[in-house]
C-alpha cells in the first residue's frame, strides 16, 4: 500500500511527517472521546511506521 521506493517518500522528513500526522490525528480523536477513530488512526500510523521506516531496513 505504501511504497517506500516511491519518489514522494525520497526525503526522510516526508516519511516521518506522514507517521506524525496519523498519530497526531489519533491523539486529537482520543481527546474528543472518539476511541474507535483514535484506534483506527493509531493503527494507520503504526502501519505507516512499519512500511516506511522498518520495512526498508528489514529488506536489506
Amino acid at each position: 500500500m505504501l511504497d517506500p521506493d516511491h519518489p514522494f517518500f525520497a526525503p526522510v522528513w516526508r516519511r516521518w511527517a506522514v507517521i506524525g500526522v496519523c498519530f497526531g490525528w489519533a491523539l486529537f480523536e482520543l481527546s474528543n472521546g472518539a476511541t474507535l477513530w483514535a484506534g483506527g488512526f493509531a493503527g494507520l500510523g503504526a502501519y505507516a511506521f512499519w512500511a516506511l521506516i522498518l520495512g526498508p531496513r528489514i529488506k536489506r
